[in-house]
């Protein structure tokens, strides 16, 4: 008996771990539901339903294969020897996860578990993220070469005498609803049609409109919470973009395909790149990057200031209509994501752990290794990266220059001439309004980031801090030459990395 064990791989294209199994012995597909887990403080009830969502397709196209996904509760050790004293285990099958400091754990309890029984654990790599790794040099190539690896097919199953158990809902592990009314549907059915959508239509303004969270929604690829759940394999996303690219280029296509596809293809490496600092320094979860920065916020974050930003209520009306947007549909594009996290680090001069654990229970494609790589980057503690102090105001009229998106989230702000919807305490009918149906700003933001940046330069001062740093940038950098690196500056604060 063979035993596949899915985490975040609910699919069963390219999915090598199935593959491999299904030659060696009868297959047990299986997915535990983890409760603990799902307790969590990084988690939320709109991950668990985009999973069951997900769960339902990759059943069904189990089932079609021959034997549909095996659903059980409880803890994941518990549940293998429970399976291997029913109907034996011979050896377990998964791809490789790096996830949170919570799966890290759990994964060394499943190897002790096999260890003590025998029981042959095969991990396999799922992406471009490497196991190990000795150095960064050459991780690109073997990203490339790992993507044009042939799509692995679907093997035929035989089925097995077990009750599949239902797949549980949000209210049966007693998570509470947590407002997200638009969030985006899971399942492979909907991830292959997003990527059709974008890769024939939607993508096609791509570069011009990812900055903008109103035009972002739609040009972006949306694919972001499926490659983080696994419905599509990153090699399938990959070589049907380099397909298509194909095409374009045959057809002579110039009308803005060939910038929109070459800056997606180029995220898709950066997608990985992240999630290799999180694989090679899980306690970034946790700590500074650069200890340099330790103690330079309080650890105890401004429950005042921490509600405020996270409700949407600053008085900073473009963050404000960010933050409610996100809560209710779980997706920000990128360029805002960085915004609000330099907000809650820089100007309310939170440390970013708790508006991190914030952010990750808003996004429906929180993947752990982007997203504390990226909340460390942008509250400044990698200690390598450019400081990065957006100001939220100019945010708001370059993003949102007529104002629709700010003033679908923030309908409070209705008496408020356009010209000063994005600093309404400017107004002359402002004292109507601010402390009243809208917020007074919770801090004057121009000299909060005047005193942010001040406070993170004067750590960069002094000869330790340059050496701590040079050693992260050999342990974590890219590989890219100094002409790349420096010609992508300017424009990785855009990084989609939502996709």
């Amino acid at each position: 008996m063979q035993i596949v064990w899915f985490k975040r791989d609910l699919r069963v294209q390219d999915h090598r771990a199935l593959a491999n199994a299904a030659q060696r012995g009868q297959v047990m597909p299986l997915f535990v539901v983890e409760p603990e887990y799902w307790r969590l403080d990084d988690v939320s009830c709109r991950h668990w339903e985009f999973v069951a969502e997900a769960l339902q397709d990759v059943r069904a196209d189990l089932a079609a294969l021959g034997q549909p996904l095996v659903v059980q509760v409880g803890d994941v050790v518990e549940v293998l020897e429970g399976l291997r004293k029913t109907v034996g285990v011979d050896a377990l099958w998964s791809h490789e996860e790096t996830g949170n400091g919570w799966t890290y754990a759990r994964d060394k309890r499943v190897g002790a578990w096999c260890r003590t029984h025998g029981v042959p654990w095969h991990e396999v790599p799922q992406h471009g993220v490497q196991r190990r790794l000795a150095s960064r040099n050459g991780w690109a190539a073997q990203w490339d070469r790992f993507m044009a690896e042939t799509i692995i097919q679907a093997p035929a199953l035989a089925p097995i005498d077990i009750d599949p158990g239902p797949i549980p809902t949000g209210a049966d592990l007693t998570l509470l609803p947590d407002g997200a009314h638009a969030r985006q549907v899971g399942g492979r059915t909907e991830a292959q049609g997003l990527l059709s959508s974008f890769l024939t239509d939607r993508g096609r303004t791509y570069r011009r409109e990812m900055s903008s969270p109103a035009t972002g929604a739609r040009a972006c690829s949306r694919l972001s919470p499926h490659l983080a759940w696994g419905s599509l394999s990153m090699r399938e996303v990959t070589q049907a973009t380099w397909a298509r690219q194909r095409a374009m280029k045959a057809l002579g296509a110039r009308d803005g395909w060939g910038g929109a596809l070459s800056s997606f293809s180029g995220r898709l490496h950066w997608h990985c790149h992240f999630i290799q600092k999180l694989e090679d320094a899980p306690r970034i979860e946790f700590e500074n990057l650069h200890r340099g920065y330790d103690g330079i916020r309080p650890s105890a974050p401004d429950a005042e200031r921490l509600a405020a930003w996270a409700r949407g209520e600053t008085g900073l009306p473009f963050v404000d209509a960010c933050m409610r947007s996100l809560r209710a549909t779980g997706w920000l594009n990128f360029r805002m994501r960085a915004m609000v996290m330099a907000v809650a680090s820089y100007h309310m001069w939170l440390h970013w752990r708790a508006p991190g654990l914030e952010l990750a229970r808003l996004f429906t494609d929180y993947e752990p290794g982007i997203h504390w790589s990226q909340v460390q980057m942008q509250s400044g503690t990698t200690g390598i990266n450019t400081v990065r102090v957006y100001n939220p105001v100019k945010q708001g009229m370059d993003q949102d220059p007529t104002g629709a998106f700010t003033r679908r989230w923030v309908p409070e702000l209705a008496k408020i001439d356009d010209r000063f919807l994005h600093e309404p305490w400017k107004a002359a009918n402002a004292g109507a309004v601010l402390g009243r149906a809208y917020p007074i700003p919770i801090v004057d933001h121009l000299s909060a980031a005047r005193d942010a940046r001040e406070r993170i330069w004067a750590v960069r001062k002094g000869q330790a801090f340059r050496q701590e740093a040079q050693g992260i940038v050999a342990k974590h950098a890219s590989r890219k030459s100094s002409r790349k690196r420096a010609r992508n500056s300017a424009t990785s604060k855009q990084l989609d990395l939502p996709l």
